[in-house]
């Protein structure tokens, strides 16, 4: 006889209501991380430190290369500003230069133009030895040059009488005193003169009637003994007509 079998119906508890354990696969495993991940994080730093530190250098060479085209440009405008002053310098010198040369050119020419003038009309000293007049009964006389400027400059060491008379004049003057109706000192300015001055001690005169005119005399006399020291020149200046009593 066969063992007897114990058959049991399953019954409902609380271990068969427990919840199943999760199924494991079999193929599943723990999963491997990747390598390459951090390799690449790796040359991507590099590349960019890389990169960074040529950025850098690019940008301290700019600044270097700026700095010294600034140094070489303000050595350049250092260089250009002594050149300006020392042309400035050399321009005034120029002008100062050429002011002093106008100035000598100038007087040159002023100078040229008194020597032309001069040339023109020369100036000339005819009397300048003192004479000495011993009375009344004396005088002395001298010729009036025609075509020149007379500049008579007389000095006495008392009162004289000076008289510009002409050729007629003279001839009256010279009967008066041959006829007694006076003394020279008298007669030779009281017959009418050109020009006349009465007990002085200098005469300073410029008498231009003799420009066109070849007929007058200078004559002078005094009261007493005196001695006249003439300082008489001429200038050339002849007149385009007559003159005086030519005229």
């Amino acid at each position: 006889m066969s063992p007897a079998m114990e058959i049991t119906t399953p019954t409902t508890d609380d271990a068969s209501l427990a919840p199943v354990e999760p199924y494991s696969s079999p193929f599943e495993s723990t999963p491997v991380r990747s390598t390459w991940a951090p390799l690449n994080n790796s040359r991507a730093r590099r590349f960019w430190t890389a990169a960074l530190a040529a950025a850098l250098l690019l940008t301290a060479g700019g600044v270097g290369m700026l700095y010294v085209d600034d140094t070489n440009n303000q050595n350049a405008n250092r260089a250009l500003t002594s050149e300006n002053e020392q042309l400035t310098g050399r321009t005034q010198n120029l002008q100062t230069e050429l002011t002093t040369t106008q100035n000598k050119l100038t007087a040159s020419q002023s100078q040229v133009s008194d020597l032309t003038a001069a040339a023109a009309h020369p100036t000339l000293g005819i009397w300048n030895v003192p004479q000495a007049i011993n009375g009344s009964s004396y005088y002395l006389a001298a010729g009036v040059p025609d075509t020149f400027t007379y500049h008579l400059k007389l000095k006495s060491t008392g009162p004289m009488s000076v008289s510009i008379l002409s050729i007629k004049q003279f001839g009256l003057a010279i009967s008066c005193v041959q006829s007694g109706a006076g003394l020279t000192n008298w007669c030779m300015h009281h017959q009418g003169a050109a020009n006349g001055w009465l007990s002085v001690a200098s005469v300073d005169y410029d008498f231009h009637l003799a420009e066109g005119c070849a007929a007058y005399l200078l004559v002078i006399t005094a009261a007493g003994p005196v001695t006249v020291t003439p300082d008489v020149s001429v200038t050339y200046n002849p007149a385009s007509a007559a003159t005086g009593t030519c005229a």
